[in-house]
């Protein structure tokens, strides 16, 4: 695809938590739990008007749903004010300074005062509806291989809670992350290749990484907006993999263009929507289809000129009619019937003969089926009238979840411009220059410049010293250095692949440990183990959860003395003599191999090597 034609832009917002000991807003810890709670709170949603009269297109929907929220509560988790019952403590001055470090490092201009202000929040995941935000910084940048990219804002906001599931048609939340300090960045919506905004990602997530922020699953979210000419804005949330950033792109950009295609088809055809809604329970009287058979009600509508185009592909295994069901099922249905598909799924050619009949529709024409109760399906079906409507004009601004294929879905529509007004109840903070110069003469290494170092310092190939910086194990690497006399090449090689290679067979490597790493390394360097033994001696630490000393006493890893090698390999020469004959130092090769093979870690290579070169050179 031709992006510059398309006019592509892409902009970021990227959220980090922060690794404080409290919360922005009260004296709660930063903790998660999984303990049953001990407290319920439930609210309802219900949308307002604004002080202009409007009400926000996203919170009307939202609240078409008739939803209801249970608050899971804790006593050493959480307080009053995560229910809103209780004013807001003085913000987190832990959270202000390292913000203050990260805006240092994106080369921004930080804000003489901070003031908090409310962002109303429409989905139940702030019990109050609305969440605490302040921004703390403005017009930085980084360099790309393809230009500078703007960062346009830091803000520092309390986290959301937790979504957990639904019981009982509520959907319940946990409120030990809501509080929790996060830092939102966004950029400029002036990147117009997909490859680059995984690599202002990544390099804004070093920076992240060089600070004091959270680690792990769910600590940092990131936000894709995607736009071209013809289409419209698309926020993407929740884009996990930056290796799927680039596809997830190309995916949007053809889904948008497909749809432009399938408009014009519309205006074309003068394709027309039908707003009513046929109950044509009686059609499937005696249907094979289980769904429709158990359904309390079966509704239908009339898409006029829509046939062949609700099938129709617009992502990788997604089409069309993907985009209706996902209007559908936001009002509670599992999804919708058309008649691009049938006869399917336990409809017959005899039923889909007789909607026709029954709607007066042409060849021309699609009809779309919804069975369940009667106020699912018709709110069901009221939405997919307003996508179709929709689709005769424009591509809509949405808000889509992001999915593992690089795919995405309907989640909402895009928000209307955010409303922000003062918390009341925190005075502004004043940011003394004198901290901030303090902070700017102590920042902390740049992933890019820790990378050179340890290469220049320690010898490291450029690809080794980048994987420990990508893996965050420079300052483990360092600690071992500088405790043990061994090879910083077997050192960093462990740290950045051994371990590497020990996630994917399911070891925790965090169970190891850096004690437990100073250990085997010690081993190493007192020639009680060879370096080949490492991973299995790893390994076993971490699956059978006991010292390096004891996992190489039981996989009989401990080193052979010389004495008793060379035992070992005079065996190998008398067993092989008749290749040595043949070969010469030829055999030097298959004679290495069985010694590997038999000593499987209990000796050293290079001297087995010696030893072996020495025996066939006199023999």
């Amino acid at each position: 695809m031709n992006y510059e034609k398309l006019g592509l832009k892409m902009g970021l917002e990227i959220h980090q938590q922060l690794d404080t000991e409290k919360k922005l807003f009260c004296g709660c810890e930063c903790n998660l739990t999984d303990k049953k709670p001990e407290y319920n709170v439930l609210r309802n949603l219900r949308p307002t008007q604004s002080e202009l009269g409007k009400i926000d297109r996203a919170a009307y929907e939202e609240s078409r749903r008739k939803l209801k929220f249970i608050y899971e509560t804790y006593s050493n988790e959480t307080c009053l004010v995560e229910i809103d019952e209780e004013p807001p403590h003085p913000i987190n001055q832990e959270a202000l300074e390292i913000g203050i470090i990260i805006a240092t490092l994106l080369n921004m201009e930080i804000v003489d005062e901070f003031h908090t202000m409310r962002k109303q929040v429409i989905d139940g995941s702030n019990t109050g509806g609305f969440q605490r935000t302040g921004l703390l910084a403005t017009d930085g940048y980084i360099e790309t291989d393809q230009g500078k990219v703007k960062i346009e804002n830091l803000c520092l906001e309390e986290d959301a809670a937790r979504r957990i599931g639904h019981k009982k048609g509520n959907t319940v939340f946990r409120l030990d992350r809501l509080g929790i300090p996060l830092l939102e960045i966004t950029t400029d919506p002036s990147m117009k290749n997909p490859q680059q905004v995984k690599e202002v990602a990544y390099q804004i997530g070093q920076i992240l990484r060089s600070t004091k922020v959270k680690r792990g699953l769910g600590t940092i979210r990131q936000d894709l907006n995607i736009s071209i000419k013809e289409g419209a804005r698309v926020e993407i949330k929740g884009v996990q993999d930056l290796d799927l950033m680039p596809k997830m792109v190309e995916n949007e950009v053809k889904r948008q263009v497909n749809l432009l295609k399938i408009k014009d088809d519309l205006l074309k055809r003068n394709a027309e929507v039908d707003d009513r809604l046929y109950d044509v329970k009686e059609v499937f009287a005696d249907t094979e289809s289980r769904i429709i058979e158990k359904s309390e009600k079966v509704l239908a509508i009339k898409l006029e000129g829509f046939s062949g185009l609700i099938g129709r592909e617009i992502q990788p295994d997604r089409r069309f009619g993907t985009e209706l069901a996902g209007y559908a099922k936001k009002m509670g249905v599992s999804g919708l019937f058309h008649t691009d598909e049938l006869p399917a799924y336990g409809i017959s050619q005899v039923e889909v003969d007789k909607l026709r009949e029954l709607l007066k529709a042409s060849p021309n024409d699609a009809i779309i089926i919804v069975a369940d109760d009667e106020d699912k399906a018709r709110n069901a079906l009221n939405e997919v009238v307003r996508r179709s409507k929709i689709a005769l004009k424009e591509i809509p601004e949405e808000t889509r979840k992001a999915l593992p294929d690089a795919n995405t879905e309907y989640l909402r529509p895009l928000p209307t411009a955010s409303r922000m007004y003062v918390e009341t109840d925190i005075p502004s903070t004043s940011l003394d220059l004198d901290l901030i110069n303090q902070i700017r003469e102590n920042l902390p290494e740049l992933p890019e410049d820790k990378k050179v170092r340890i290469m220049n310092e320690y010898k490291l190939s450029e690809d080794l010293a980048g994987q420990l910086v990508r893996r965050d194990a420079v300052n483990e690497f360092e600690n071992i250095i500088e405790k043990l006399d061994v090879d910083s090449k077997i050192v960093a090689s462990i740290l950045a692949y051994t371990l590497k290679e020990l996630e994917r067979e399911g070891c925790d490597t965090e169970k190891i440990g850096l004690n437990r790493m100073i250990e085997t390394f010690k081993l190493l360097q007192d020639h009680k183990i060879s370096k080949d033994a490492i991973p299995e001696i790893l390994s076993s630490v971490c699956f059978e959860d006991c010292s390096p000393l004891t996992a190489a006493e039981n996989k009989g890893l401990i080193m052979l003395s010389e004495s008793d090698l060379e035992l070992i390999i005079d065996d190998i020469i008398k067993g092989n003599s008749s290749i040595i004959e043949e070969r010469g130092m030829g055999a030097m090769g298959p004679l290495m191999g069985i010694a590997m093979k038999k000593l499987k870690g209990k000796a050293d290579g290079k001297i087995i090597n010696r030893m072996l070169r020495e025996k066939i050179e006199n023999h």
